[in-house]
């Protein structure tokens, strides 16, 4: 391979929330950022940037916009428009801002569960109700309880749906069949479809991932996308993101609210590393997921072989794995806890994601093969010592 993702890279004492919010001696496979160094490309534009010497106030160039009107072409065959695109810090503020835009007090949004937690605060930081729709857990994979969304959208305060896909923590990838009976329903209901595609580029080979606004012009005009290269290509610090709003009359609401909020101006080096990512660095990207793939049948085929009381759950898509911790008879909370006590890991609990994934845990596997072999072992010390007191 051209690019090292074996390498291990210090990264205790470098402010990362990863690691330096861990206890000593505990090994982080928890948030959402991977343990590898960027593309080499990144860092040469970005040292080539920060050599200029000033940082004043910037503006977005056409190149960046270029660059995500490429990436979505050549990745995806998905046609989009500069005007179309609304940059921002960062997928979570922006649905706050979308939350804003779109709901008054007595409005509800309906999300997944299990799903990403940071969608139930962006919500209900905006003193919005939050209605679930749970998926189903059957046969080691997750499916949607279509009768069930129906019902919930039903509801005529219900105005946005936010659609997570692929989706975490699950690592399901949302069939074009699954979106299109989701999209028809939103659009019979008046509901508009807020779709968290971050994770759209980290998909393993035998699966495909459908933007959702791709698929008609309704749902392109019924659809808000949310996007960032910050997942796939290891940025999130630098801040950096993008809305596809294809609607004139929901771009300019929610233009008002992006502004209000201020959150449309972006760092420097966002903008930079964003442009870079997109234009010049796919095939590390292809190298990544080779790598990701390779990790994730490794971590099965151990978990198969040395714990198997957990079992781990179909994984189509994203660096993060959903394990089923069921057989132990333990919270998940409770687990995550003697991880970190007796096992010295740290990985998140299932019930952060809502109450229906308190029977898993969710473990980032984006690391050097060596990181994650650690990792099992300290799985496996703690699954041990549960089994011991049995």
């Amino acid at each position: 391979m051209k690019y090292n993702f074996d390498k291990i890279i210090e990264r205790k004492n470098t402010n990362s929330s990863k690691w330096d919010t861990t206890k000593d001696g505990v090994l982080p496979m928890w948030v959402a950022d991977m343990d590898f160094e960027v593309a080499p490309k990144i860092v040469e534009n970005i040292i080539k940037r920060a050599t200029h010497g000033v940082f004043g106030y910037t503006v977005i160039p056409n190149e960046y916009y270029e660059a995500e009107i490429k990436w979505w072409k050549n990745r995806y065959n998905f046609d989009i428009r500069k005007e179309w695109i609304e940059p921002t810090t960062g997928v979570i503020p922006s649905l706050s801002a979308i939350v804003q835009a779109f709901c008054k007090q007595e409005d509800k949004v309906l999300i997944q569960s299990p799903v990403y937690h940071y969608f139930n605060i962006a919500i209900q930081r905006n003193n919005i109700e939050v209605v679930t729709n749970n998926l189903i857990y059957e046969n080691n994979t997750y499916k949607i309880d279509f009768e069930d969304f129906e019902n919930k959208i039903k509801d005529e305060n219900v105005k946005l749906f936010i659609l997570c896909n692929p989706h975490n923590p699950t690592s399901k990838v949302w069939s074009k069949d699954d979106l299109q009976k989701m999209g028809e329903l939103c659009i019979k209901y008046n509901v508009l479809v807020i779709s968290d595609e971050i994770h759209r580029d980290l998909v393993f080979k035998d699966f495909s991932y459908t933007p959702y606004a791709s698929i008609s012009e309704e749902f392109l005009q019924n659809s808000i996308t949310c996007t960032s290269a910050t997942k796939t290509f290891n940025i999130a610090g630098l801040k950096a993101s993008n809305i596809i709003v294809a609607n004139q009359d929901l771009r300019v609401q929610l233009n008002n609210s992006l502004a209000k909020n201020e959150v449309k101006s972006l760092n420097v080096f966002g903008i930079e590393s964003t442009t870079t990512a997109y234009l010049y660095c796919d095939d590390w990207l292809e190298e990544l997921l080779v790598y990701l793939e390779n990790n994730k049948d490794f971590l099965i085929n151990y978990i198969n072989e040395y714990i198997p009381s957990l079992k781990v759950v179909k994984a189509e898509a994203t660096y993060l794995l959903w394990i089923d911790i069921s057989k132990l008879n333990i919270s998940s909370i409770e687990f995550t806890k003697k991880l970190e006590d007796v096992g010295k890991l740290r990985v998140i609990s299932g019930k952060t994601f809502g109450e229906n994934g308190d029977n898993f845990i969710r473990i980032n596997i984006a690391c050097p093969k060596d990181i994650l072999k650690d990792g099992l072992e300290r799985l496996k010390l703690t699954v041990n010592s549960i089994k011991d007191t049995f």
